[in-house]
């Protein structure tokens, strides 16, 4: 009877994908507020009187907790403990409290209040950027732990099935959430002239994506008891000797770089492309955003063909390499000054939207093959708490670059709107020298699989 129940349900391929569905869907809202501020940036500017610095100390404020306070780190082990239905809800949870702080912070300047209008804090940032990065804080730590749960929750329902398919189409609704912000957030802002409007939308769907993932819950429960176990009784006991064992795994270290250097190459280049658009291509504002939403557009449709490749065929270590390979060359051309016509931006764009399709739909479902199980849940908060200081530290550094080498002219109109003008071209070197760095560490990445024999180049049903 047991085994009757198991295969209605994990054996269901009509409940594997809306298991996944259900997950992705909070992924999708979770990244529609990540970067719902990236095409905002010269509002920000012209309007709340935000410098690139603070921008990017607001954008780096997505790691902070994860970084410094180990949240990430904390919330593997929660994962491996409590399983994906307490994580899941608790993420999401997370994620709708930081986004309202977050608005609340955006659509308040407290210029009723002398004691806290423009009071300097850290690095002489206005209370504003601090409030606004603190509530980005917060979501950071849920969107992350959502993160993992997800993946994990694939893992349970996948394994030894369409797992890299089904990791890709997950990717493919969470860059679906990325393309929307970029797309409309811009219009949606200046149709309500308001900062905060897109933020508050993003509210609205965390909300959604919280509910859904309660929904998801039921789902898994269901699964649990299908196997005659607690949720608690389906995961082999966590211990701490687990991330030891991690550690010394010389191809996780291989993994973790190659995800810390290429997100850091992509990410943080989204929170600066529609400014970039405007800046160098001159496109309106407006429209700015539709460029960069090209790119995640091209993961929504590529990333499964590619999961898909990598569970028939394999490839996996040489899929990361030419993903890798291709980034180098598309931030170099982005580099170049005389390629200043928006064609040439579009173009880039889709060649880039490729190589952020190759790299991640077949690194995820590699890290299952170089890590047992039962340490998943550790391994994915390691990787992704790696990957969390290049979310941090490059859009404070690019900002940072952009104020002290980059601007080109500066002015400030009758109606105290701030206009400034920036040279791109050194911060798109430095997106090129991460991804050069990103392609060493691919490349060792392959080469310990040759050694190691993890399977890496084989198909998923042969692991």
């Amino acid at each position: 009877m047991t085994q009757a129940l198991r295969t209605s349900l994990r054996e269901s391929p009509k409940a594997r994908w809306l298991a996944m569905s259900l997950a992705g869907l909070a992924m999708l809202c979770g990244y529609f507020m990540a970067d719902v501020m990236a095409p905002l940036k010269p509002m920000l500017e012209q309007h709340l009187h935000w410098t690139s610095t603070q921008y990017g100390f607001f954008t780096s404020a997505y790691g902070w907790f994860n970084v410094f306070l180990f949240m990430l780190l904390i919330g593997g082990i929660i994962l491996d403990k409590m399983g994906v239905r307490f994580t899941g809800a608790m993420s999401t949870a997370l994620m709708v409290g930081g986004a309202l702080l977050k608005y609340f912070a955006i659509t308040h300047r407290f210029d009723p209040t002398p004691l806290l209008q423009n009071v300097p804090l850290i690095g002489g940032m206005p209370l504003q950027v601090y409030l606004a990065g603190i509530g980005y804080a917060i979501f950071g730590v849920g969107v992350e732990v959502a993160g993992i749960t997800t993946t994990k929750l694939i893992v349970k329902w996948f394994k030894g099935k369409e797992m890299a398919l089904a990791m890709g189409l997950q990717l493919a609704m969470a860059r679906m959430g990325t393309a929307l912000a970029l797309m409309i957030s811009a219009p949606v802002a200046a149709h309500f002239k308001s900062v905060g409007a897109p933020v508050l939308l993003a509210v609205v769907l965390l909300t959604i994506g919280f509910i859904s993932y309660l929904v998801y819950g039921i789902m898994d429960r269901k699964l649990d008891a299908s196997e005659a176990r607690s949720e608690a009784d389906s995961e082999e006991p966590f211990r701490l000797s687990d991330i030891k064992l991690i550690l010394k795994n010389k191809g996780f270290w291989y993994i973790s770089m190659l995800c810390l250097l290429f997100y850091s190459a992509v990410f943080p280049f989204l929170k600066y492309a529609t400014d970039l658009m405007v800046q160098k291509y001159h496109v309106a504002l407006a429209l700015a955003g539709i460029i960069p939403g090209l790119l995640p557009f091209g993961n929504i449709f590529m990333t499964p063909i590619f999961g898909r490749m990598v569970d028939r065929k394999g490839k996996a270590a040489s899929i990361m390499f030419l993903g890798s390979a291709m980034l180098i060359v598309v931030h170099f051309l982005f580099a170049i000054p005389l390629l200043s016509h928006w064609l040439v931006a579009l173009v880039l764009m889709v060649v880039l939207g490729v190589a952020f399709s190759l790299v991640p739909s077949a690194m995820w479902p590699s890290v299952p093959k170089l890590i047992p199980e039962k340490q998943l849940g550790s391994a994915y908060a390691l990787i992704f708490y790696i990957q969390n200081w290049g979310l941090m530290g490059v859009p404070l550094l690019i900002g940072w670059i952009l104020d002290r080498f980059c601007i080109v002219s500066r002015s400030v109109a009758a109606d105290g709107t701030v206009m400034v003008a920036y040279n791109y071209t050194i911060p798109m070197l430095t997106f090129m020298g991460f991804g050069f760095l990103g392609l060493v560490f691919a490349y060792l990445l392959k080469r310990e699989d040759r050694r190691k024999g993890y399977g890496l180049e084989l198909p998923s049903s042969a692991t």
